[in-house]
């Protein structure tokens, strides 16, 4: 009996779509990453170096989704930061509030805005400087992911069940990862297409500190509740790909130039 019970949950546990664990996906995130280091200063390059040093993979790519593994690597620390990944404003008519939409801080505006602070600060310890640059590479692009920065009352689009190509996934899913799986092309493929692509006028230039992360907030809630974007009868075609598909790439384009700048920013030298 005990087994058939376990048997049958395993089935309907495989049926059931699985909520994405990573905004963008590993893909996107490293896209972000990818484009902002072949943006970076000479100061800042030689400062990202001595930070990583010692990683796996000491590349502002190959820390772009340490924050989506720490509930993997370091549970604690993965409980305390699994708030700061989002912002629900949706509801809001995109427009932030700290006291409402981030108690306690607990929010990617704010943790951005925090883990930048500790990155810019020289006599800050090395340790600490290194995980906050991970955060922020990580946060950068979590905050422009349409899907996490809108509704909370779906959980950004989680709750949201839809069908594409005959196979059942969430809204959320789609928009971290599903439409640029879609297309089948490689990563690198993907960096040249995006890396072509010209980022937004105000996502050019340097990024004062703290950075504006609840503007890109609100820009990327705005695509999020946008017309369109929540399909009728729950059904994604190759046409909403192909209306979609471009906000994708200009939300990663755009994630990648501000997170240039930020790191240009906060880990220029300091003038005496």
């Amino acid at each position: 009996m005990l087994r058939r019970i376990l048997l049958c949950a395993g089935l309907l546990a495989a049926c059931l779509p699985a909520l994405p664990a990573h905004a963008w996906g590993k893909l996107g995130h490293r896209l972000v990453a990818q484009i902002a280091e072949a943006e970076l200063s000479p100061a800042a390059r030689a400062e990202v170096d001595r930070l990583l040093a010692g990683e796996p993979d000491p590349t502002l790519a190959g820390v772009a989704t340490w924050a989506d593994e720490l509930r993997e690597h370091d549970p604690d620390l993965g409980r305390r930061s699994a708030k700061w990944h989002y912002v629900n404003i949706g509801e809001s008519n995109c427009r932030y509030e700290a006291r409402r939409d981030c108690p306690d801080g607990d929010c990617v505006i704010e943790a951005l805005k925090t883990q930048t602070a500790i990155l810019a600060d020289p006599d800050a310890p090395r340790a600490e400087r290194a995980q906050a640059l991970k955060f922020v590479v990580h946060f950068v692009g979590d905050v422009h992911q349409p899907m996490h920065a809108g509704y909370g009352h779906d959980r950004g689009g989680n709750t949201e069940q839809i069908s594409f190509r005959g196979r059942g996934t969430n809204l959320h899913a789609f928009w971290d990862s599903g439409m640029l799986n879609s297309q089948r092309l490689s990563g690198d493929a993907w960096l040249a297409r995006i890396g072509a692509r010209a980022p937004s006028s105000d996502a050019v230039g340097a990024v004062r500190l703290p950075p504006p992360a609840a503007q890109w907030a609100v820009s990327a809630c705005r695509v999020a509740v946008a017309p369109g974007v929540y399909p009728p009868r729950a059904r994604i075609d190759e046409t909403y790909v192909q209306a979609q598909l471009p906000r994708v790439e200009q939300q990663l384009r755009d994630a990648g130039a501000r997170l240039a700048a930020l790191l240009n920013t906060a880990l220029a030298p300091p003038r005496h």
